[in-house]
């Protein structure tokens, strides 16, 4: 059995020493996301100084343009992404910032991930949040929202895991990862749609796993928290699509991340040969799906749940 991408393996103080797992221990999900003032990006176009009667072989070469993107453009709207810090939720801040969305970031716990994140794409906004706690999701979502104006699209990415026998499972970690993966899921959506309401558009995008469609041994707990979010995802898109809002699910399988370097080349070969199309997949796939079902061409796709896993789950 495999663990997808999302998987962040945590401990609480009051766990036991972990039983024999019956599987081997997969990457870690991304945590919510960032904290830091936002930095205002301008893209200026240099102008040649050369006097306009100058002879164009006397006149200095002028710039070349930048490549155009090839991803539907953004025409100013606005990406939330909680867990944008590092893996998925990375490669989707990177992939809605070269399509031209102003992008907000939740971290967590890992400030200097969110700062290298910043550094690479100017002008990204970074808020550190808990999602599994309400007061800290209404503060975090204030700040973004008055940074950016609005949110037009949320991504809803935080998320933590766990592998343990289900008869070892405390009802902490129960508790805990249920808080997290589903609740966190429950704040930002509740907090994010009044706007979208009001302005009869939105695109909300969750990310669950292929357990949470098939269930993993040594993860009910995670299991039945990525179930939950496909189930909120599908009854949410019913009841918001008459407000203009899209609600959709994408169900990643193994992805190659760093959450993935203490797996030895041996383990990844092994797991790409049990992936139908013979290897793993990369967070910047799953980043371009994203990008896709929050574009206008999406605008008839929703309460969809999309397997990004090779084949593993058909």
């Amino acid at each position: 059995m495999y663990n997808d991408e999302f998987e962040l393996t945590f401990d609480l103080a009051d766990a036991g020493p972990k039983t024999e797992q019956r599987r081997p221990t997969l990457p870690e999900p991304e945590e919510a996301a960032a904290a830091a003032p936002p930095v205002q990006e301008t893209r200026e176009t240099p102008v040649s100084a050369a006097p306009e009667n100058t002879p164009a072989s006397e006149r200095e070469p002028e710039p070349a343009a930048e490549p155009q993107s090839t991803a539907p453009a953004a025409k100013g709207r606005t990406v939330l992404i909680s867990g944008g810090d590092r893996g998925i939720g990375a490669a989707a801040a990177r992939a809605f910032y070269a399509a031209g969305y102003r992008v907000a970031v939740f971290y967590h716990t890992n400030a200097e991930a969110a700062a290298a994140l910043q550094k690479e794409l100017p002008g990204v906004l970074a808020i550190q949040c808990d999602v599994a706690s309400r007061a800290s999701c209404e503060l975090a979502f204030r700040a973004a929202e008055q940074a950016l104006g609005r949110v037009d699209v949320l991504v809803s990415n935080a998320g933590i895991a766990q592998q343990k026998l289900f008869t070892d499972i405390t009802p902490e970690e129960w508790q805990r990862m249920l808080d997290v993966n589903l609740t966190g899921a429950f704040n930002l959506c509740q907090l994010a749609l009044p706007g979208m309401i009001r302005r009869k558009a939105g695109r909300i995008l969750t990310v669950s796993s292929m357990w949470g469609q098939t269930g993993g041994s040594c993860e009910v707990h995670y299991s039945a928290a990525k179930a939950g979010l496909i189930g909120l995802t599908k009854a949410l898109a019913k009841e918001e699509g008459p407000s203009g809002i899209t609600v959709n699910c994408v169900a990643p399988g193994v992805i190659d991340t760093d959450m993935m370097a203490s797996f030895t080349a041996e383990d990844k070969a092994a797991l790409a040969e049990e992936t139908p199309v013979g290897r793993l997949g990369t967070a910047e796939e799953v980043a371009k799906l994203l990008l896709y079902l929050a574009g206008e061409d999406a605008g008839y796709i929703t309460g969809q749940v999309f397997g990004v896993n090779g084949g593993l789950v058909i």
